[in-house]
């Protein structure tokens, strides 16, 4: 097998591909042969050693994948050989063959397109487990994204419309804003030289957002979370903007509202069971048409690391692809 392999922490061009004997499966596990891999922010801050997670080197990133069965291990019996299913590992998913638990690897219908599929666990996982789970977002209410055309936050604006919330997208350019509204956003907001909490205010009569989905951090968080509305949950993803933000606590305070952190690898861990529903209706609403994943390009093996690297630098819009 090939995969990408990563021997000291550093940045994503110092990856090689490199040949690997192809592993077995284990009691539990399955051998999975990769046809496309998401990438993720997680894997380039992984790759630089900023993660919250360090894996042991060395090893190879990627987190999560879709492809066929090729072997099952002992006591495996929910999987075949030659089914087709998306998995959940953490790392490894940047090589053409990856060894995945059972218990982390969903079957997929046969006419769900694997390169899409590749996409659900980790984006839209997150986004399903922040808007149903941690902010309980509810029909009717005003949901704001943040980075709203980013992998995460482009699958927050399609969920949020697929639960019944009227969505604010926050980007910052206007073709991003552009791809937010063509994937449902109601109303949107370039961020960029804009003030946010006045673009909010006048947006929803001043009575502020009920749910905010925040995969930015940096600069726009606090004046993000100014615009909140009474009993708002703000949903901290992530910090793709570089800083983490530092909130005055008297905001929550005053506001009635929840900090409500979301950690959807942990979730899924704890709760296989339901993460298992999330993404199963993920699936459907994919095949129904009610979501249609965003993947703005694909890369081979060997440019994984400009991947990682245009993640890094906020060049991709939606979802990009290794595709082994």
């Amino acid at each position: 097998m090939r995969a990408l392999t990563c021997t000291a922490f550093d940045e994503p061009e110092t990856l090689t591909v490199t040949e690997q004997p192809t592993p077995g499966p284990g009691p539990g596990e399955v051998l999975i042969r990769v046809q496309a891999a998401s990438v993720n922010y997680p894997d380039a801050l992984m790759v630089q050693g900023k993660y919250q997670v360090r894996p042991p080197l060395p090893f190879t990133p990627g987190a999560e994948a879709a492809g066929t069965v090729e072997a099952v291990g002992e006591g495996v019996t929910h999987l075949t050989v030659g089914q087709r299913v998306a998995a959940f590992t953490g790392t490894g998913a940047f090589a053409t063959h990856l060894i995945a638990p059972a218990a982390a690897t969903l079957p997929l219908p046969d006419d769900l397109d694997l390169n899409v599929a590749a996409t659900l666990p980790l984006a839209y996982g997150t986004a399903m487990h922040a808007l149903i789970d941690r902010g309980q977002l509810k029909a009717g209410e005003t949901l704001l994204v943040l980075g709203a055309a980013g992998g995460v936050g482009l699958a927050a604006v399609m969920i949020g419309k697929a639960l019944g919330a009227r969505v604010i997208a926050a980007a910052s350019t206007p073709e991003k804003l552009d791809l937010a509204r063509a994937h449902g956003a109601d109303e949107v907001i370039n961020y960029e030289g804009t003030d946010l909490k006045a673009a909010v205010a006048e947006l929803t009569g001043k009575k502020g957002v009920d749910v905010i989905l925040d995969p930015v951090g940096d600069r726009w968080a606090e004046s993000a979370f100014r615009a909140i509305a009474w009993g708002g949950r703000y949903l901290v993803i992530g910090f793709a903007g570089g800083e983490i933000p530092r909130l005055p606590l008297n905001l929550p305070l005053l506001k009635g509202a929840s900090i409500v952190g979301v950690f959807w690898g942990e979730y899924a861990r704890r709760d296989p069971r339901g993460n298992a529903r999330h993404l199963t209706q993920l699936a459907s609403w994919v095949q129904s048409g009610t979501l249609k994943p965003e993947i703005s390009r694909t890369y081979t093996l060997q440019e994984a690391p400009q991947a990682m690297r245009d993640l890094l630098e906020r060049r991709v819009t939606g979802k990009v692809i290794v595709t082994p």
